[in-house]
């Protein structure tokens, strides 16, 4: 018996597509239904919640209605009255002075001191019983004695009697005096319920519950509590939406069901446009209502539902838009098959036709040609295609054969589909030769421009050389006499050309293979700080930060090309300058830790990023446009020379480059570490010295704290040093860190510059100036001890010259604030090197020494370290004062 498969016809397919709508609608329509069925039901129940509370709550304040008549007004009625106050506010209005302020009480008519004692124990009950509210409550008692109001609220009543809310009190007080009037008149009802009501100036919604007391004698007392309801109401149910009505129909007593049970006192209707939600308040005449409109419902749930009916409606359209294209396209193919046919035939004739040689498939069991073009007809007349066949089975498939001196090869195959048929492909073996002579001219011809190209390098690069190094020798003669200020950038343009040059020569040794690497044992830290100095002038005038990391050990010898590596370097690092207008270039050297012979560096820019046909440079030279900045642009052979040169050091070169992010260079070196010979050193040189180190910038603080202690120093930072705990030397950041021994750190300094007696500032990325600083500070403040004894930590002034000193330098000091603060460099320089000789004169080397590091910095007119050591000064100059003073 066959199994059943299903017949993929127009009808089966719609009607299949049909019923796939119609699922979805079903789907929609159950979708819809319990959605606004899970709605009505939380709120139905939500409804319950709040009955419940709110008959709690009526419950909890007849209470406290019994309470405050039977207990407090009843034992008030026969009690002495205490020492009690009260403060007329208006005519027939008082206020009752107390000490507790939760709730205030004003009095209302006349009365006499009982009232204003059944106040007062009224008031502080209240006091207890809403001491923990946050809600405004208000309770007013109609006292039958006097016929008084009494009034008491968590409001404050005096503020609001006396000043901006009379009006608003006047007309509550009186609009609840009727009510309470008419409470006390009606014989048949002795409690009541007002409807919701809302304080206008507090935005606070609440009812009213009203109690009368009857009395022999005597007018009917009411009692009645202003009870909020903001607190019981849900947030996602607006106050605006609930109403109080009274139901005489419904008494329901006992509130202790379960939740189900008052769920059951609810009940949904449909009111044209709205739905109502009702809930029925226990052994109260009183009915809870919600009412919604059923626009906001219908638009609550296709807001909850807008990705499920999206998704639906989606899938409705693509159901729609498959059947109709299906119908169209693959359910009639009987309409248009033959024109497929033919136009496949066609196709297929064409494309024998335009084969570069001879094709013919033979059938030999009907002796009739199946396909041939026109070469294979030309020679079919010529050949014998069985001698043919059983020649090629001896040959592999593959003879040649002669037609009017024309060598043709024939390879000769079977169709796996038919045995008796046969496939013949000729090839014109003339001329094929005769087009392998001419790709071979051709490759003549390309290895002739190569050639060309390569001599055309070669002689341009050693033609400029020659004079580019002669501009650059009498540039640098004439910038040491000093005749222009523009020779600075005249050299560096001309070191850009010489390394453009430079760049030209390499990158023709490279590809006519007359280059080599020169290995040899170098230092990788020396290297390292050579690139620094040699790139610290581009960066220090974009304004940019430069930061070295490099993790490995500055005293690492390494075996390579330390040029070919240094060139390397230096054309990326060059380049990240160019492409970056802001912000920071940084280069971090580590070594893997599975490959300790390979040299991980990694550059990082914080420019523009590079474009993709910038990058494409890097596989051929000059194939995009470069970047550039005012002060010239980037080589379009950069790329293509440090990836040719990292292929020659055994590595490889990798450029990533995100738009508005910047680029990072990924440099894989070959270059083993060099064995070191061990040797037991007793100490390291920088044993026995303690550091604090308050740098602000964590990358330089990780550097730094990572070189001094391979240099065998103890770090310690502000956090982890104790309670006036000694140390010898500071590093810092911030100038308005600095104090005596200390070094402060920069990335623009090209080595270190001694800013007073005891303080240097230092390029932290070149380790040889750190090195050199904080020995130099160690030696000074070894000198400095020694010569403690006799000095006594400060030089002194020969009695003689003190007087001078007195009248000159204080003036000096104060000229030298104020030519900084107008920015007037050439007196600034006038008065410093007056200073100078006082000092020189006088043999008060430190003051000498600071007046020769403002010279400096006047020179450069760097107004920040002008101010510091023009601080610095001044506050030498008052030390020795207070010596001679002394």
């Amino acid at each position: 018996m066959l199994p059943y498969k299903f017949s993929f016809t127009s009808g089966n397919v719609t009607r299949f597509f049909v019923l796939f709508i119609l699922v979805l609608l079903l789907a929609l329509g159950f979708m819809v239904n319990s959605t606004v069925n899970t709605w009505l039901t939380a709120k139905r129940y939500a409804m319950a919640d709040i009955a419940h509370a709110m008959q709690k709550r009526i419950d909890t304040y007849r209470f406290a209605t019994w309470q405050i008549y039977e207990n407090l007004a009843a034992s008030a009625a026969g009690a002495t009255p205490g020492n009690l106050q009260e403060t007329r506010l208006r005519p027939d209005v008082y206020y009752l002075e107390k000490t507790r302020r939760k709730t205030e009480a004003l009095i209302f008519g006349s009365h006499d001191s009982n009232t204003l004692d059944m106040t007062q124990r009224m008031s502080n009950y209240l006091d207890t019983l809403w001491g923990a509210e946050n809600s405004t409550w208000s309770m007013y008692f109609l006292n039958g004695q006097d016929n008084s109001l009494i009034l008491i609220s968590t409001l404050p009543l005096k503020d609001m009697a006396t000043r901006y809310k009379e009006s608003a009190i006047n007309n509550l007080v009186d609009a609840r005096r009727a009510e309470m009037l008419q409470q006390a008149t009606a014989l048949d009802e002795r409690e009541s319920f007002s409807p919701l009501r809302r304080f206008t100036w507090q935005n606070d919604h609440y009812f009213t519950l009203r109690t009368t007391f009857n009395q022999p004698g005597h007018l009917a007392t009411v009692v009645a509590f202003d009870l909020p309801i903001n607190d019981l109401i849900p947030v996602n149910m607006p106050l605006e939406n609930f109403q109080l009505k009274q139901d005489s129909t419904v008494a329901n007593e006992g509130d202790d069901s379960d939740n189900d049970e008052v769920a059951s006192n609810t009940r949904i209707t449909f009111t044209n446009p709205n739905v109502e939600i009702t809930a029925s308040l226990a052994s109260t005449p009183l009915q809870l209502i919600y009412r919604v409109s059923i626009t906001s419902l219908i638009i609550d749930t296709l807001r909850n539902l807008l990705w499920p009916l999206l998704a639906d409606f989606t899938l409705l359209i693509l159901s729609l838009g498959g059947l109709f294209l299906l119908r169209q396209q693959s359910l009639r193919p009987s309409e248009n098959q033959s024109a497929e046919l033919d136009s496949l035939r066609m196709l297929n004739e064409e494309i024998v036709s335009s084969l570069p040689l001879g094709l013919l498939v033979y059938d030999f069991s009907a002796n009739r040609t199946i396909i041939s073009n026109k070469i294979a007809e030309h020679l079919l007349p010529h050949l014998n295609l069985q001698k043919i066949i059983n020649m090629s089975d001896q040959h592999q498939g593959v003879l040649q054969a002669t037609v009017n001196n024309e060598v043709y090869e024939i390879r000769h195959a079977r169709s796996m589909i038919a045995p008796q048929t046969q496939l013949f492909l000729m090839r014109d073996q003339d001329r094929e030769l005769l087009v392998n002579k001419k790709l071979q001219r051709a490759q003549q011809i390309l290895d002739k421009n190569h050639q060309t190209r390569q001599q055309l390098l070669q002689n341009l690069g050693h033609s400029l050389q020659k004079p580019l190094k002669q501009v650059i020798e009498k540039l640098q003669s004439i910038e040491a006499t000093r005749l222009e200020e523009t020779l600075p950038e005249a050299i560096e343009s001309s070191q850009a050309l010489s390394r453009l040059v430079d760049d030209i020569v390499l990158l023709n040794r490279l590809e006519i293979h007359d280059w080599a690497p020169d290995a040899a044992s170098f230092n990788l830290q020396h290297l390292l700080d050579e690139l620094t100095l040699e790139v610290l002038p581009s960066v220090g005038r974009k304004g940019l930060q430069l930061i070295v990391d490099n993790q490995l050990s500055s005293d690492e010898m390494r075996f390579g090309d330390a040029q070919a590596i240094q060139k390397v370097l230096s054309t990326l690092l060059h380049y990240a300058v160019t492409t970056t207008a802001w912000g920071k270039v940084s280069m971090r050297i580590a070594s893997p830790t599975e490959r300790s012979d390979q040299l991980a560096i990694q550059i990082v820019d914080t420019g523009s990023g590079l474009k993709s046909d910038e990058t494409g440079n890097a596989d051929f030279p000059f194939l995009g446009e470069t970047s550039a900045d005012r002060f010239g642009e980037a080589s379009g052979m950069a790329f293509f020379l440090c990836k040719q040169l990292c292929k020659q050091l055994g590595g490889n070169l990798e450029i990533h480059a995100r738009p508005e992010i910047g680029t990072r260079y990924n440099i894989q070196i070959h270059a083993p570490q060099e064995p070191q010979q061990e040797q037991e050193q007793e100490e390291k040189l920088l044993d026995g010295v303690t550091a604090l180190i308050e740098i602000a910038v964590e990358d330089v603080r990780k550097i730094v704290v990572r070189l001094l202690e391979n240099w065998g120093a103890i770090c310690l930072t502000p956090d982890e040093r104790f309670s006036n705990q000694s140390h010898d030397v500071l590093i810092t950041d911030d100038p308005a860190n600095l104090a005596q021994w200390s070094l402060l750190l920069a990335d623009n300094e090209p080595g270190f510059t001694p800013l007073g007696h005891g303080q240097f500032r230092v390029n932290f990325n070149i380790v040889g100036a750190m090195q050199d600083a904080l020995l130099q500070l160690i030696e000074q403040q070894l000198s400095a001890g020694d010569l403690a004894e006799q000095e006594e930590e400060s030089p002194q002034i020969a009695s003689g010259y003190f007087q001078l000193f007195v009248d000159t330098v204080p003036d000096d000091v104060k000229r030298l604030y104020n030519e900084a603060a107008d920015e007037d460099y050439s007196s600034l320089a006038q008065t410093a090197h007056r200073l100078k000789g006082v000092f020189a004169m006088l043999n008060l080397t430190p003051g000498k020494q600071l007046c020769e590091t403002l010279e400096q910095h006047i020179k450069v007119c760097d107004n920040s370290h002008i101010e510091n050591t023009t601080s610095q000064i001044d506050q030498y100059v008052n030390e020795l004062l207070q010596q001679g003073n002394q």
